[in-house]
């Protein structure tokens, strides 16, 4: 498979700067170039993280014909059954980190895993190519963020053998557990595999 656009900027098609921010810090390790694009993704109800991501990628890329990633989170909660799982955005925004905290209440069982979908696409590629990375964790009692660290679930979500929530912790910090960082790790090694 050949590259053209290999060794320069790729776009991630993002409106949070937060993930761009926490990609840019993992991809400059790998001396990969990211910029950030600001176009209006298609995310589909789908159960399956990959779908709704390569959906986005297939369509940010028919805006812009640039090579690009787009990313899809969600948080699965053991005792929820999994919810909110692929509509983690939609019930963020909808109820908040005080409203999850609120349906588990009377919940023992407070496990729960981040898992991230990176899905790259390129006019070289028939379709997107997925990249995954999950951590394990647990649901806090209570809200627990430094003032500007974390967004969306992290000031209550705590990763396994970490004494800090996702938002008490600095990016670098954060990035040593998440699960975004373990799926941009993974797309940053395929990427710098390819032949030119």
């Amino acid at each position: 498979m050949s590259f053209q656009l290999k060794g320069k900027v790729i776009f991630f098609a993002t409106n949070n700067i937060n993930k761009f921010n926490e990609a840019r810090r993992i991809l400059s390790r790998y001396k990969i170039a990211v910029g950030m694009i600001r176009v209006k993704t298609l995310e589909i109800q789908s159960e399956s993280l990959e779908e709704i991501a390569k959906t986005s990628a297939i369509h940010a890329y028919k805006q812009c014909g640039l090579p690009l990633i787009v990313e899809d989170a969600g948080l699965f909660v053991e005792a929820l059954s999994g919810f909110p799982g692929p509509y983690s955005s939609y019930v963020y925004k909808t109820i908040g980190n005080e409203g999850l905290l609120e349906l588990m209440e009377k919940t023992a069982n407070r496990q729960a895993k981040f898992q991230s979908v990176v899905a790259f696409f390129s006019e070289e590629l028939d379709a997107p190519i997925c990249f995954k990375g999950e951590v394990a964790g647990e649901i806090t009692k209570e809200l627990r963020r430094e003032s500007y660290h974390g967004f969306g679930f992290d000031p209550i979500f705590k990763p396994a053998n970490s004494q800090k929530t996702f938002a008490e912790m600095s990016i670098a910090e954060k990035n040593k557990y998440s699960h975004r960082a373990r799926a941009f790790r993974k797309f940053a090694k395929w990427y710098k595999s390819l032949k030119v």
